[in-house]
C-alpha cells in the first residue's frame, strides 16, 4: 500500500479521548529513564496511557532492546535487525524499580527470534536483580511465546516470577493476519505449560484486543480456551491504529459492552479480569492483589 492510498483514521469515540495530565511525577519519570537509558512499552509501543502511568510514578520496561525481530500489524514497536543485549541492563531496571518504589513491576521484552533462547536468561537475570534491590516486589512478566521452547520457558520460571504473562492477542481466524510468526495454539501451549510446571505457585495472564473484526462469539471461544489451558488472569482492551500502516480498527467497542464482557470472564472461572476500552496488559496491574497463600 502506497503512502497515497492510506486511509485516515476513523475519529476516536469520546470515551478514547485522554487529558494529559498536570504532573511533576511525568518528568521524573521520564528523566530517571532517560538517565538510566531503559526502555518501555509505552514509549515504543505508542501506549496511550503512558501519559497517565508515567504521571503516577509507574512504566512497564522493555528489556533485550526496542528491536523486535517480528512484523505483527498491530504493534508499534520498531522491527529492525536487533543489537547486543546490554549486560548491565538488569542491574539497570532494578535500580529504577527500586528508585520510583514500585510494588508491583512488570517486564516485557520484544521479541527475540535472533537468539537461542528467545531472551529467556535475560529474562532470569532482570527478575533476580529486581528481587534482589527491591525485596518483597511483586514481579510481573509479559513475555514472548519463546517459540513455545520448554528450556526457555523453564530458565524464566527458574526466577519465580509471581504472574507469568503471554497475550493471546486476538482470536483464532485472525491471528495469521494480525500476529506475525506467531500461532494461536502455540500461544496457549506456552500458558498451558507454564501451569503444568508451577501450579498453583504462579499465575497465569492473557490479554486479548478487540475491534479487529471478531464476532462476540469467537472473543467468547478465546476466553473458553484460555481457561482449558488453566489461564488465571484475563485483560481486554480496544485495539487502537498506532500508525497508518498498521492494521485498521474494525471497531469501537463500548465501554458497556466491556463490562458485559468482564462478567462473562468471571462467571467462566478467571480469578481477575481488567476489561475496558482503556486497558492494556500491564495498564493498572498492580489492583490484582497476590494473596500471601498463593
Amino acid at each position: 500500500m502506497t503512502t497515497t492510498e492510506l486511509k485516515p483514521r476513523p475519529r476516536l469515540p469520546e470515551w478514547l479521548r485522554i487529558t494529559l495530565p498536570q504532573s511533576d511525577t511525568f518528568a521524573r519519570t521520564r528523566s530517571l529513564l532517560d538517565e538510566l537509558k531503559l526502555h518501555t512499552v509505552c514509549e515504543s509501543a505508542k501506549c496511550p496511557n503512558h501519559w497517565e502511568c508515567w504521571a503516577k510514578g509507574t512504566a512497564t520496561f522493555m528489556i533485550a532492546g526496542d528491536r523486535c525481530t517480528r512484523a505483527c500489524g498491530f504493534c508499534a514497536v520498531s522491527t529492525a535487525k536487533p543489537l547486543a543485549l546490554e549486560a548491565d541492563e538488569p542491574a539497570r531496571v532494578a535500580e529504577a524499580t527500586r528508585r520510583m518504589k514500585l510494588k508491583h513491576v512488570v517486564i516485557t521484552a520484544v521479541a527475540r527470534d535472533d537468539l537461542q533462547d528467545g531472551g529467556a536468561e535475560h529474562f532470569r537475570q532482570t527478575i533476580e536483580k529486581v528481587r534482589e534491590l527491591n525485596p518483597g516486589i511483586v514481579i510481573e512478566v509479559l513475555v514472548p511465546d519463546f517459540l513455545d521452547n520448554d528450556a526457555a520457558i523453564e530458565n524464566v520460571l527458574a526466577a519465580n516470577p509471581h504472574i507469568y504473562n503471554h497475550n493471546l492477542e486476538t482470536v483464532r481466524r485472525l491471528t495469521p493476519d494480525v500476529r506475525h510468526r506467531a500461532t494461536y495454539d502455540r500461544s496457549l501451549s506456552v500458558l498451558k505449560k507454564v501451569k503444568a510446571k508451577r501450579g498453583d505457585t504462579i499465575y497465569t495472564k492473557s490479554g486479548v484486543m478487540l475491534g479487529l473484526g471478531e464476532t462476540e462469539e469467537e472473543l467468547f471461544q478465546a476466553m473458553r480456551d484460555l481457561r482449558a489451558a488453566d489461564c488465571d488472569i484475563l485483560t481486554l482492551g480496544q485495539y487502537l491504529q498506532p500508525t497508518l500502516k498498521h492494521l485498521p480498527v474494525k471497531e469501537f467497542v463500548t465501554p458497556e459492552k466491556f463490562a458485559e464482557y468482564k462478567i462473562v470472564a468471571e462467571e467462566m472461572g478467571f480469578v481477575h479480569v481488567a476489561s475496558g476500552p482503556m486497558v492494556r496488559s500491564s495498564y493498572h496491574a498492580d489492583e490484582f492483589e497476590l494473596p500471601l497463600a498463593r
